[in-house]
């Protein structure tokens, strides 16, 4: 089948699912722009800053679009077939996790714009807050631990890897003298892209000629030398502040996500490929594990993200100018990284079995497969997989800013712990637990590590979703749309993680047992989702009853 019509009907069918499915949420949530938002309301100039809508759109899709929907739709096609991977993206985007994402942006700004942790404690109760904070918290150390592997892995790739590494490193600084440009030395941010935009293209172009690899009198394994070199940009990008790093690397990461997503777009219309990859390999990958549950929690962020709530309850709620850009900005933004994911798994889809492509990587997978789009342009080989390895360094690097600081943030929610030491502390103690993981981890952890990732990933946007739902019932609405999905989110989620924790725990009767950190925090997430469940169940039956025993009118 030619890669150009399944392109065609993803997007036609996500067009249709934005104006038809799009509006009927923007009818639940009761969207009003007479309604004032945070934005203007507050309007402090640095977090509430009205935003218009084409740079708001801009600014939260390369926040939420990542390395996720690119790493997961290629496992999970490589794993059972292109066609089970195809279909989650686009149902679970439409359904689920644009859903999710509108959901939570509305949820924060008639809640002023604050976190989606807030809104559980305001609807729910303190306690739940504390749960809530500590599943997220866990869940973000698997995320370190998941894409701080991935670039480790990239930088010591045979072909390429030594030139992706020296690229990488003169990326951050080109970022910091980006940040220094437009802060201390009061460039226009014109004039500071117009100088920065020439030397981000050297250095894709000129770092296959530095190769940067680090020395094994210093690291007998080099990829364990990069996790702990990664591990240390995250501490800095952590505690620095946001204008020398995250930012600038933020604005020109932005353009290798529109770049890419460009690029992938022309190949997919126009370069011809047909889909020689298997649409269906079976209901079991070759290792074993059960398309149910395990292909709703590899696809992972293509399909459905917990930690975009993150973002949209924490950034983007604060910049709506008005209501309404809550429909391309929450719904609309999660649809196009649907097509990032359709993309990835283009990447896949176009390489016939038994290629030895396939038995690379999924990050050299997508490097080599954009490749094949950019040569399109006329962009040389080498430089176009310079190009796309660099692109997919750039967004591990979003999420891992994003997720550092985040457990930064929730460590010091928890603890108390403020000021410049509870800073570093926090930061410190946030990284630990991915060290002693990485350190204690062989090879490819990024395998290992992936599923319970996207597990706790899709566990927290039903628990997101639980806590919207409470809301929406004490203000008088029926939230059956989104209970639904999140129910199946929730089935999908715990029976995974029950696969996980069931060899652990069977090693207790026969005498086998064996330490197993991913069982034993598969079960500590278990323990707290069902705990929160008690929580919201309860408050939820009190509604009814409080209902029941209004006085009639």
């Amino acid at each position: 089948m030619r890669i150009l019509y399944i392109a065609l009907i993803v997007i036609a069918i996500f067009s249709v699912a934005y104006r038809i499915y799009g509006r009927f949420l923007k009818q639940a949530f009761r969207l009003d722009n007479q309604r004032e938002t945070p934005a203007w309301r507050i309007n402090d100039g640095v977090d509430y800053v009205p935003t218009r809508l084409p740079i708001l759109l801009a600014q939260h899709f390369s926040s939420i679009a990542a390395a996720g929907p690119i790493v997961g739709p290629i496992l999970a096609g490589l794993w059972f077939g292109w066609l089970p991977a195809l279909l989650w993206i686009i149902f679970g985007n439409i359904f689920i996790g644009a859903m999710h994402d509108f959901a939570n942006l509305m949820a924060s700004l008639r809640h002023k714009a604050r976190s989606i942790a807030e809104v559980v404690k305001e609807n729910m109760s303190h306690r739940a807050y504390l749960l809530f904070l500590l599943f997220i918290w866990l869940s973000l150390v698997y995320v370190i631990v998941a894409f701080t592997d991935l670039t480790a892995s990239t930088f010591v790739s045979a072909e390429y890897g030594p030139g992706v590494a020296s690229a990488s490193f003169l990326y951050l600084l080109l970022s910091v003298f980006l940040g220094l440009a437009l802060t201390r030395w009061n460039w226009s941010l014109g004039w500071a892209t117009a100088v920065a935009l020439p030397l981000l293209l050297l250095i894709i172009w000129g770092g296959q000629f530095l190769p940067l690899a680090l020395p094994k009198s210093l690291f007998s394994n080099p990829a364990k030398g990069w996790d702990i070199l990664i591990l240390v940009y995250c501490f800095f990008a952590s505690i620095l502040p946001l204008w020398i790093l995250l930012q600038p690397r933020g604005y020109l990461g932005g353009y290798f996500l529109y770049a890419s997503l460009g690029v992938g777009l022309i190949g997919l219309l126009f370069g011809g490929y047909t889909a020689e990859y298997p649409a269906f390999i079976g209901f079991h990958n070759a290792k074993g594990a059960p398309l149910f549950p395990i292909l709703f929690i590899t696809v992972a962020c293509g399909a459905c993200s917990g930690f975009h709530g993150l973002v949209c309850s924490g950034t983007s709620s604060k910049q709506l100018a008005q209501e309404s850009d809550a429909h391309p900005v929450g719904y609309g933004g999660m649809l196009l990284e649907g097509l990032v994911a359709v993309i990835a798994l283009a990447t896949v889809m176009m390489l016939p079995a038994g290629d030895p492509a396939l038995n690379e990587g999924p990050t050299q997978i997508y490097a080599k497969g954009l490749a094949r789009f950019a040569h399109l342009l006329g962009v040389p080989m080498e430089v176009a997989i310079s190009f796309g390895l660099l692109a997919f360094a750039t967004f591990v690097y979003d999420t891992l800013d994003v997720a550092t600081r985040l457990g930064r943030y929730i460590l010091q929610e928890l603890t108390g712990w403020k000021g410049q030491r509870g800073r570093i502390g926090t930061t410190l103690a946030t990284l630990a637990l991915p060290l002693f993981f990485l350190m204690i981890t062989e090879e490819a952890a990024y395998l290992k590590f992936w599923p319970i990732f996207g597990a706790s990933n899709q566990l927290l946007a039903a628990l997101s979703l639980l806590g919207i739902s409470v809301w929406m019932m004490k203000t008088g609405r029926n939230p059956v749309y989104i209970l639904a999905p999140m129910f199946f989110v929730l089935v999908m989620t715990l029976w995974a993680l029950a696969l996980f924790v069931k060899p652990w725990l069977a090693g207790w009767g026969d005498g086998n047992f064996q330490p197993d950190l991913i069982a034993f925090v598969a079960l500590i997430l278990i323990g707290i989702t069902l705990l929160l469940l008690v929580e919201a169940y309860q408050i939820m039956a009190q509604i009814k009853t409080a209902k029941k025993t209004l006085p009639a009118h």
